[in-house]
């Protein structure tokens, strides 16, 4: 299981039980609380109604029909009134006057008068001087169908001379309820969800910056050529970590990139130095001096010479493969145009081209802009060129394309010569493997095309070598297994899109 699902499960279940707890006890406290303002209001109008009614009380006007057609017009009342989307029409308050015995003088709803009421506790307690209040069900074990009872004394004085009793129905603020709860229930569920989607993001989000640190390391890892991501990690965190990455990767690349590149030299310098030698001794031996040993001289300079050559090519481009395989990305990159590039190098092998009596035959796209580094390219093509060079024959054929396909752009450098071997061709960008050159049997440094391929590594493309026949009537190669003269390619394509 990935670090950002654990994250987002332990979030999911802490949101869902906060959300549970939080939204139970709001639930749970809603009827209590709507109720105990049902009461508190029950209790305002009961004490207006106890100074209303009290002249009546001590004139004995309260049982006469004037006051009980007022309360009956009261209770058939329908106010048609919509409180917040609950529609109200009818009046739920009952009221009943009781004298100072607990005998029921006036009740709203005619179905008590003469009773005596002076046992239940919203009369009782009041004619003690009590708070009195109660609450009834209407139907044994409906806790919805219960109605509220507040009292007030009828006073004179400090004398109680009756009650006035308000009572409500619970079933009339029930709608209330369930309208609060409802929505209560919408909004807290429309809070889980912004709460879960806000997990789900913030994890989504840290598993994307703790991936790009991962592929770094695993690319690393690997011996890839990798960039920090350092500017997609938004985390202060993370992009310390990538940052102390990046210095750690560097240190132990320097120190095992110089332990391998020193091993190399001191194994490809043997060679030269050991002709070198040789050939300084023989100089050295008095047998050079007889007469007639002038050629032979000459012969032990010219390899010191060559040798000499050789040992500079190889520092030269063993530096350039250094830099290249340590760089990163590409340091100042700009728009280049192939075709211009190529004509440049091609003019300075104008006179080896010349030497040779080699056909040169050019084939431009008209399009071939792509972004690069124009060092690096410049000396990958002049490789490729050199080679080219190096494997035709006297008087062969040379031919430069560039062609365009969509996104993509490449280089073909076709010459004509002897196939590549079957067991080389799977080892031409190998380091210091190389061919003898026909014209004069040796071999080069053996680091040319594996500078090529590092170069098409950095600008995100590709080398091929391949053996492939080139008709020189049309300008133009074909797979191997069409008629025509033998002949290497080397393809660079770039992603130029």
């Amino acid at each position: 299981m990935s670090l950002s699902l654990r994250i987002f499960i332990i979030y999911m279940l802490f949101v869902a039980l906060c959300s549970y707890f939080v939204l139970r006890t709001v639930m749970e406290e809603i009827r209590p609380g709507v109720r105990q303002t049902t009461e508190e209001t029950l209790v305002d109008t009961a004490n207006l109604l106890a100074e209303f009614l009290r002249e009546p009380m001590l004139k004995n006007q309260i049982d006469q029909h004037f006051y009980a057609d007022i309360f009956r017009a009261y209770g058939q009342r329908t106010p048609n009134a919509n409180i917040w989307g609950v529609n109200k029409f009818a009046v739920n308050h009952r009221i009943y006057v009781t004298d100072r015995t607990g005998i029921v003088l006036l009740d709203s709803s005619n179905i008590a008068v003469g009773q005596d009421y002076s046992r239940w506790n919203d009369v009782y307690l009041t004619l003690q001087g009590k708070y009195g209040a109660r609450s009834s069900q209407e139907q044994e074990g409906d806790e919805s169908a219960s109605i509220m009872y507040v009292a007030a004394p009828i006073k004179n004085g400090d004398e109680i001379i009756g009650v006035v009793s308000v009572a409500k129905p619970n079933r009339s603020v029930q709608p209330f309820i369930e309208r609060t709860q409802r929505r209560l229930g919408m909004l807290g569920g429309a809070l889980i969800l912004l709460g879960l989607l806000s997990g789900a993001l913030f994890s989504w989000w840290l598993s994307r910056e703790l991936r790009k640190l991962r592929e770094y390391a695993v690319t690393v890892s690997q011996g890839e050529r990798a960039t920090i991501p350092e500017g997609k990690i938004a985390s202060g965190e993370l992009r310390q970590l990538a940052q102390a990455l990046e210095s750690m990767r560097s240190e132990l690349d320097g120190k095992a990139y110089i332990e391998r590149y020193v091993q190399t030299l001191t194994h490809e310098l043997k060679s030269p130095l050991a002709a070198i030698r040789a050939s300084a001794e023989l100089l050295q031996s008095p047998l050079l001096d007889a007469p007639g040993q002038e050629q032979q001289r000459q012969r032990f300079i010219a390899n010191i010479d060559s040798e000499s050559l050789r040992l500079q090519q190889l520092i030269e481009r063993l530096l350039n493969l250094a830099l290249v395989e340590q760089q990163q990305s590409l340091h100042d990159p700009e728009t280049l145009d192939l075709n211009e590039l190529c004509n440049q190098l091609l003019d300075t092998h104008s006179a080896r081209i010349l030497r040779q009596s080699i056909q040169l035959q050019k084939d431009f796209a008209a399009d071939a802009k792509l972004k690069g580094e124009a060092f690096l390219l410049r000396q990958a093509i002049n490789n490729l060129l050199e080679n080219a060079l190096d494997f035709t024959p006297q008087g062969g054929c040379i031919l430069v394309r560039t062609r365009r396909q969509g996104a993509r752009l490449q280089l073909l450098i076709t010459n004509q010569g002897e196939p590549i071997p079957d067991f080389a061709v799977a080892r031409l960008t190998e380091r210091f493997f190389s061919l003898p050159r026909p014209s004069t049997g040796k071999k080069s440094t053996g680091l040319g095309l594996n500078f090529v391929q590092e170069v098409m590594d950095l600008h995100g493309g590709s080398l091929r070598v391949s053996n492939v026949q080139l008709d020189l009537a049309r300008s133009d190669h074909t797979p191997v297994t069409d008629t025509g003269v033998a002949a290497v390619e080397a393809c660079l394509e770039f992603n130029a899109g």
